[in-house]
């Protein structure tokens, strides 16, 4: 086992030399293989050692006594060692999650810790080719989302440094053969023969059937996982810079929108993972019961021929469709009062809530006309001149209109998403008549004698 797993650590450059090394270790024969191997090479590589392990009181005293073995047996080793204990019920029914999921979180916190706390470059985890073989095929059961096939990596970014595993070279029975032979004396966790865990039940009864077809399952699984990773590792780099492109994420990350048509110009390989970006960035948790079926959805609405489209996700996140734009929000954050007024500073500068910045001067002569600019006459508007957002029956005039039009309806012509709406700068007088739907449509004054003065009003966008 030691010339496969150096060639492996070699190979996939997991380590290096004169490296301060935390190690997971659990009392089980992965976890202590691992350890006792480390300690095998610690003067060769000028490794400095650390031996960390959590109780996770699920199994009384079980558990407890599994975490003084460790502590003796790196006594014995000259090892340090520290070690936790963690209320994983409290936190599974206070998350409301899985016991294996709020296990693994605590015991990662705890890991973070510890590499922070001893600055280490790595930490050592005793996954082996097995656990790969296992996570690959229930990847396949549970999931449609071809990026969650490349199993578990041999390396990558944590706390301070790397997690790395490098027992992925060995197979279950490589690792209790590794310990008869080295005299080591593993705990065994009575918890992984239950078959009401879905990795055991894979364990226990699916690989043993496909080991008998393929005894060579193992090296093809991980020649597959590392395939899988580093084609999954540049789409996915692609897929980050398309969404830091399109994608315009509110700063708390509650709120997310993209144009439709640029969106769909790229490769439908890069359209699905930033999909999946977008969600790992909006869900603080992605939910269990977010599957394929979503995904489907998503890429209905951007295919529907219907201008105004809702889809909802789990945990109140809902997908909106207006035009050729589509935004993801909670409820929470959805229809929310954005309503303002402000009176424009003549002159001088008005800030608006998002951002955008009206500037309005006093000139003597018209200047040519700007699509981001207003000009009025001062004799024939009642000031002061006021900034806000619409109003339920709003109308508007202009020059060449029989009579007005309803704002609303010109938002709808213009194909203004839902959601812009509420917030659009309207420029009104202070007797309410609108003078401009900024960026859409401008009121024409009575007159446009050339004889001052006149009202600039500039629209700056953020």
């Amino acid at each position: 086992m030691n010339k496969a797993v150096i060639a492996f650590i070699n190979k996939q450059r997991l380590l290096e030399k004169n490296a301060t090394v935390l190690v997971g270790v659990s009392g089980g024969p992965d976890s202590m293989a691992l350890l006792h191997f480390l300690r095998s090479i610690r003067e060769e590589w000028d490794l400095n050692l650390i031996a960390i392990s959590v109780d996770h009181q699920l199994r009384g005293e079980e558990s407890i006594a599994d975490v003084k073995y460790v502590e003796e047996v790196c006594r014995q080793w000259e090892i340090p060692f520290k070690s936790t204990s963690v209320d994983v019920k409290s936190y599974k029914n206070e998350l409301h999650v899985g016991t294996q999921v709020a296990a693994r979180e605590m015991r990662y916190r705890f890991f973070e810790e510890q590499m922070h706390a001893h600055q280490a470059s790595y930490l050592a985890l005793g996954h082996h080719s097995d656990d790969q073989l296992e996570t690959m095929l229930m990847s396949l059961v549970r999931t449609a989302n071809s990026s969650a096939l490349s199993g578990i990596p041999a390396k990558r970014e944590f706390a301070t440094g790397w997690v790395i595993r490098p027992l992925l070279a060995a197979t279950r029975s490589d690792i209790e053969t590794y310990c008869k032979i080295n005299g080591i004396t593993p705990r065994y966790d009575p918890s992984n023969k239950e078959l009401t865990y879905t990795r055991n039940y894979f364990r226990n009864t699916v690989l043993p059937l496909i080991k008998e077809k393929n005894s060579n399952i193992h090296n093809t699984i991980q020649h597959l996982s590392e395939t899988l990773a580093e084609d999954e590792a540049y789409l996915r780099n692609e897929a980050e810079k398309l969404v830091n492109r399109l994608v315009d994420f509110t700063t708390n990350y509650e709120r997310a929108s993209f144009e439709i048509t640029l969106f769909k110009k790229h490769p439908i390989a890069l359209q699905r993972r930033a999909y999946h970006l977008i969600l790992n960035y909006l869900y603080k948790r992605l939910p269990k019961d977010l599957s394929y079926t979503h995904e489907a959805y998503f890429f209905s609405l951007l295919e529907g021929g219907k201008g105004n489209v809702q889809i909802d996700f789990p945990f109140d996140l809902t997908l909106e469709k207006s035009y050729n734009n589509l935004s993801f929000y909670f409820s929470d954050q959805g229809p929310h009062d954005s309503s303002y007024c402000k009176t424009l500073n003549i002159p001088g500068t008005t800030m608006l809530p998002d951002g955008t910045v009206i500037h309005a001067e006093m000139i003597e002569q018209l200047p040519l006309g700007e699509r981001d600019s207003y000009v009025c006459k001062l004799e024939e508007i009642q000031l002061p001149l006021h900034i806000r957002t619409r109003k339920p029956g709003d109308r508007m005039r202009w020059k060449g209109l029989a009579g007005s039009k309803k704002v609303k309806d010109i938002f709808i012509d213009a194909k203004i998403p839902k959601l812009e709406r509420a917030s659009w700068p309207i420029l009104v007088d202070d007797q309410g008549e609108i003078l401009w739907l900024i960026g859409l449509k401008k009121g024409q004054p009575k007159h446009q004698a050339n004889n001052a003065p006149y009202i600039h009003i500039y629209y700056e966008r953020g």
